[in-house]
């Protein structure tokens, strides 16, 4: 019984020894400051409206004495419109937060923007001051907010035009009922969230142009984590879906990204794509089941399973470029498969074998280039294109560069995916002119193609 008493005394004496020697260690000198992450908290741009990822930075103390910071607090407006959480606690005041010396903590923030009535970006600050031994020091709050129309579950069951006024956010679905046809206009962007999907059942028209392309992706913002941006991120919404039959389909200077499955064309319909790109998909980039796809001046590329998947149908691609450099698995298959071709690929479907005229193309990337099968005799046939492969011509393979590196602008370390062509690609001269579609005349970026019209999606190449 002594030697516990004993012992518990000795436990107080120490804590309360070194609760003084903490006390006694503040350092009060107006000179001793903390030293801040950031200046200003660039949060990004987001839709107004709806809660902010959270953001955040850290909060150092440089000094050989605990710092103690007498009081944190959001200034004037900015409690309105930004939240903070100090080192695990929110609120808007805090009073008297210590940090030992040579530690830190976190600061985190997200934000409630308010609608601007206007239909560009506007961008609102804030601040959080910090006072310490009587010296205030402050960081500001920056982040810019987007006014969004928002649809869900919606159903068009009749013609309509949506403009790029504003972005369109899309919850649950967005589907194109047989007999109607949705147009969007130059720089439309369609922000899909989470497990949300596009069907058409009608027709889709795209009416994009260079520098005013329509998009369709995810709509998070920013970057998941370090350089990593959301755009390189696949499985964000489910994907865009052309239905049994539906035709009318137009695609023009159409970014479709960050999918689940991709675009999928199905049985018997048809769809023309100009100048397109097609990214980003935890499934393949597009797949066409029995379908009639026209791809021209388009890129299809970076997706888990392949870039292009084609069973039956009719495929004709003219400078296009397909890749895989995805991102977060192998390849899974080649850059191109191809199915239910020849008796031997016959899938019981009943329906034609494909038909495939690809030209002026580059099939390229991780993994193999194309399916493994023997196309004698059926009507798949390669001119022009740049190969990964070490094979040769014959009936099937025309005029084709094998086993070269086209030479594309990607860093995939550095998270870059440019699939343009260096100015010493060896491919620069292998597009043949003859075959060259009147489509295909100006690329995705506005740049024409002749007199030297270059394989694949681009003519011009990285600054």
């Amino acid at each position: 019984m002594v030697k516990t008493s004993f012992a518990a005394i000795a436990v107080i004496l120490i804590l309360s020894l070194s609760s003084s020697c903490i006390e006694d260690g503040i350092d009060s000198s107006p000179s001793s400051q903390p030293v801040f992450s950031v200046d200003t908290l660039d949060m990004g741009h987001y839709f107004t409206g709806q809660l902010t990822p959270t953001s955040r930075f850290m909060v150092y103390n440089r000094c050989g004495k605990v710092l103690n910071i007498s009081d944190i607090s959001l200034r004037g407006e900015s409690s309105g419109l930004f939240r903070v959480n100090v080192d695990g606690y929110a609120g808007v005041e805090f009073h008297d937060v210590q940090i030992r010396p040579g530690d830190s903590i976190y600061v985190f923030v997200d934000a409630m923007l308010p609608a601007n009535s206007d239909p560009r970006p506007v961008t609102v600050e804030g601040h959080v001051d910090f006072v310490t031994n009587g010296v205030t020091s402050t960081v500001v709050l920056k982040a810019s907010g987007q006014d969004v129309v928002r649809k869900n579950g919606v159903e068009v069951v009749s013609d309509e035009t949506w403009d790029a006024t504003y972005p369109y956010q899309i919850f649950d679905s967005l589907v194109v009922a047989h007999g109607a046809t949705l147009r969007l206009l130059p720089g439309t962007k369609l922000c899909f969230h989470d497990k949300s999907y596009m069907r058409v059942y009608g027709s889709l028209v795209t009416e994009g142009v260079p520098g005013a392309w329509v998009e369709m992706a995810g709509d998070r913002m920013g970057n998941v984590v370090g350089g990593i941006p959301f755009d390189l991120m696949a499985s964000q919404w489910d994907g865009l879906h052309i239905a049994p039959e539906s035709s009318g389909n137009r695609l023009s200077h159409t970014i479709v990204r960050n999918t689940v499955g991709g675009v999928l064309v199905d049985s018997l319909a048809e769809a023309d794509f100009l100048n397109c790109r097609i990214r980003n998909s935890a499934g393949y980039a597009l797949s066409a089941r029995h379908a009639g796809v026209r791809l021209v001046g388009c890129e299809v590329a970076d997706a888990s399973l392949g870039a292009l998947s084609a069973t039956g149908g009719v495929i004709e691609a003219n400078h296009c470029t397909f890749a895989n450099y995805y991102l977060f698995t192998a390849p899974r298959g080649p850059v191109v498969q191809i199915y239910h071709y020849s008796p031997g690929s016959d899938d019981s479907s009943g329906l034609p074998y494909l038909k495939a005229s690809i030209t002026n193309s580059i099939l390229y990337g991780l993994g193999t280039d194309f399916s493994v099968g023997d196309l004698s005799g059926t009507d798949v046939v390669l001119r022009s294109c740049v190969m990964k492969s070490a094979g040769r011509d014959d009936e099937n393979f025309v005029n084709c560069m094998w086993d070269t590196d086209p030479m594309y602008a990607v860093v995939r370390e550095e998270y870059i995916f440019d699939y343009r062509l260096a100015d010493v690609s060896p491919a620069l001269s292998h597009a043949d002119a003859s075959l060259t579609l009147p489509d295909a005349a100006v690329d995705y970026w506005g740049c024409p193609r002749f007199p030297a019209p270059r394989p694949g999606a681009y003519q011009n190449s990285p600054e």
